[in-house]
């Protein structure tokens, strides 16, 4: 297609990742601002599964993950604007989960995907709900990996956290010579470990693969943006969250870690409000399971969360006789 490139894998950093990574081939999609790159897996008429990773990770998140589940779908695993080998956006624009919701979309509308079902993770799951809200029509099967499909905010604290989230990006221009730090390859690995210590070593190496771009002669620097970092100023409340969930028309799989989102929250407020978006997707007779493991579990230990995943897409998609094959 003209507006889809793809190019074999290149080879990665470390040879663990390239090793559970699967036949996978590289995917790049044009964006206005640049390009929108990621993964490819499986059969060029298998149903497409769009899978969206957390925040500050990339579509390497999937490496172990994919090769467990069915074989008869075509799994698109992209690295979200600003994050792995993905272009960043342009100066003095926020990253947001509405901004994400436009960019599969455009992924989308690049395949030609008229129906597609999402695998998303933490951050990739809100999109992932957002994008089955406004566009139900578009989502046949959704999967949240440890995550609600929406993160509410205390009505009272969304002003605090919208003007805290403008004054980092303006601080943050104002520092116009603030550059990457350079590391070696070994102190990149104790980076990511020390701000992650629930990943395992395999999958850091795993996440490094997209996360890391060589500096000539000096060492290596990470791949996203640092504005990732700022606080998202779009925020919305518990009963905004509600409102969107009912609108989801796709089948729902939210699959919990005992060890995991429930248990980092920065904002007290919303272990309560994931609570009562789990009991409504019950109500609304979609699957909720808790399974062993912290929040990344679905890399660490994918053999735990393969078996649902796997069963889900085949009841759900798979076996429909109205599940229609897509060229990518």
């Amino acid at each position: 297609m003209r507006a889809l490139r793809q190019t074999s894998r290149s080879v990665g950093l470390h040879a663990a990742a390239a090793a559970v990574a699967g036949d996978a081939s590289e995917l790049s999609v044009p964006v206005p601002w640049g390009e929108i790159r990621g993964k490819v897996w499986g059969p060029d008429h298998g149903h497409p599964v769009l899978c969206l990773h957390g925040w500050a990770d990339n579509c390497g998140t999937f490496n172990t993950l994919i090769p467990l589940l069915p074989k008869e779908c075509r799994y698109v695993a992209v690295d979200l604007a600003g994050h792995g080998r993905s272009s960043h956006s342009p100066p003095g624009v926020f990253y947001s989960l509405p901004a994400h919701v436009l960019d599969v979309h455009r992924v989308a509308d690049a395949l030609q995907l008229k129906k597609f079902s999402i695998i998303g993770h933490s951050m990739g799951a809100d999109i992932a709900g957002m994008v089955s809200a406004l566009y139900p029509e578009m989502v046949d099967a959704l999967v949240l990996l440890d995550a609600y499909g929406f993160l509410p905010t205390d009505s009272k604290e969304i002003s605090k956290v919208m003007r805290r989230g403008m004054d980092e990006l303006l601080q943050f221009e104002k520092n116009t010579e603030e550059k990457k730090r350079v590391y070696t390859y070994e102190k990149a690995v104790e980076r990511l470990s020390a701000a992650n210590p629930t990943l395992s070593e395999q999958s850091v190496h795993i996440l490094l693969e997209r996360g890391l771009v060589r500096v000539e002669g000096a060492g290596f620097v990470f791949s996203r943006d640092l504005r990732v970092n700022f606080k998202d100023i779009v925020r919305v409340s518990l009963e905004q969250s509600l409102e969107m969930q009912s609108r989801i028309q796709a089948s729902v799989l939210a699959v919990q870690a005992e060890e995991g989102y429930n248990k980092i929250f920065s904002e007290p407020a919303q272990k309560v409000f994931a609570s009562t978006l789990l009991q409504c997707l019950r109500d609304r007779n979609h699957r909720v399971v808790t399974v062993p493991g912290d929040h990344c579990i679905h890399l660490n230990n994918p053999e735990i969360v393969a078996p649902f995943v796997s069963d889900f897409l085949r009841t759900h998609v798979l076996s429909s006789s109205t599940s229609l094959k897509h060229n990518l």
